[in-house]
């Protein structure tokens, strides 16, 4: 059985692999993790990177079909496919905790922190600097959006 920090580590990773696929984060998350998790085995990274590229793919999938025009419902909602996925790479991170001894527990959840870490810089790298849209996000100081269906206002304030 994990202990909190385990467990809450565990869930950091399985939201992390999702909220980098399709991002400049993804290379950075995809070769680490499948490196920790193939723990010196080439073999098995391998098997790990097919199942993040397959996560990747999913992932990119179902957010294409979240996009489509109503009436072409969706195979999966795509926040139910991100639900899904992490789920899936949160118990495979745990089952990995779980069978390693005490001392190898505490030298792979470093590695996970570093990978986490990495992959938020990564992301961070990506963002704009003093603000901007980028894809369809936002990023300064201040950003108020109203209107009414016909007409759309946006003002930004400058001041950081």
């Amino acid at each position: 059985m994990l202990d909190e920090a385990m467990v809450a580590l565990a869930v950091s990773v399985g939201s992390g692999v999702v909220q980098a696929a399709g991002t400049d984060a993804w290379q950075v998350m995809r070769s680490r993790l499948a490196r920790v998790f193939g723990r010196g085995d080439r073999q098995q990274e391998a098997v790990q990177l097919e199942r993040l590229d397959r996560t990747a793919a999913e992932l990119t999938a179902a957010g294409q079909d979240a996009d489509e025009p109503e009436g072409n419902e969706p195979a999966a909602n795509g926040s139910e496919e991100r639900a899904r996925h992490g789920a899936a790479w949160r118990t495979r991170t745990e089952d990995l905790l779980e069978q390693l001894d005490p001392d190898e527990r505490v030298a792979v959840a470093a590695e996970f922190r570093a990978l986490l870490d990495a992959a938020a810089a990564a992301a961070a790298a990506a963002r704009p600097a003093a603000g901007g849209i980028t894809g369809n996000t936002y990023f300064g100081p201040t950003a108020v959006q109203s209107g009414d269906g016909n007409v759309q206002v946006n003002r930004f304030d400058p001041r950081p």
